[in-house]
């Protein structure tokens, strides 16, 4: 997400996270719109807000106004959690950090994998959904979404992707997420729908606003 010459008078996007690799998925679908897409990364006065809501939309709605108001550019973020109907929806909201404050990648994998040791097929289906906020100086947070259904697989598969991909199975790709490429997973996912979402917004938005504004 470098700035070029070309980019001058466009409107700056601030994809509005400190995870680049949901910053890199959420760059991939926006990319070729006539938006100069900067990472929240690239300010290092800025520290992570806490994310205390009690929805995705809540948390998505946090972090884009949070990054709009710090860096005065126009701002996305996103929200993500994984429901499983074995566990009552959990973990949810709190998906990120379901092996504790610290937890990882594979804590949180770990965790959850343990939490359905015992359910059988049949039993494991599971929603991943994203919530994605727009937000800008002074104007409405716009929110948009997407979701995809799966499953819960026993163990492991796959090397890519990140967070739960690897014991997420999508049924019509006869894979887990952490089998199929970016492109791949962009084209079903919970982030990618969600993110082709906020793509036909932002265009709207663009349509309607005189690019390069003080501000944008």
């Amino acid at each position: 997400m470098k700035t070029t010459e070309s980019d001058v008078a466009r409107p700056t996007l601030v994809v509005a996270t400190h995870n680049r690799d949901k910053g890199r998925e959420l760059a991939a679908g926006l990319a070729g719109l006539p938006l100069t897409l900067r990472g929240l990364w690239e300010w290092p006065d800025h520290h992570p807000i806490e994310e205390t809501g009690a929805t995705l939309a809540e948390n998505a709605r946090l972090k884009a106004e949070d990054a709009a108001a710090h860096t005065g550019c126009w701002a996305v973020a996103d929200d993500t959690g994984l429901l499983v109907e074995a566990l009552d929806g959990a973990p949810g909201v709190l998906s990120a950090r379901y092996a504790g404050p610290e937890a990882t990648y594979a804590s949180n994998r770990r965790r959850l994998l343990e939490e359905m040791r015992d359910v059988p097929e049949g039993r494991r289906g599971a929603r991943f959904e994203t919530v994605v906020a727009f937000a800008r100086p002074g104007c409405e947070t716009l929110i948009v979404r997407g979701w995809v259904e799966g499953e819960i697989l026993a163990a492991e598969r796959g090397a890519g992707g990140f967070g739960y991909d690897a014991v997420f199975y999508h049924p019509p790709s006869h894979k887990s997420f952490a089998e199929l490429t970016l492109e791949q997973k962009n084209a079903v996912s919970h982030r990618g729908r969600a993110v082709l979402e906020a793509r036909a917004l932002l265009l709207r938005v663009l349509e309607r606003s005189p690019v390069g504004r003080k501000g944008s």
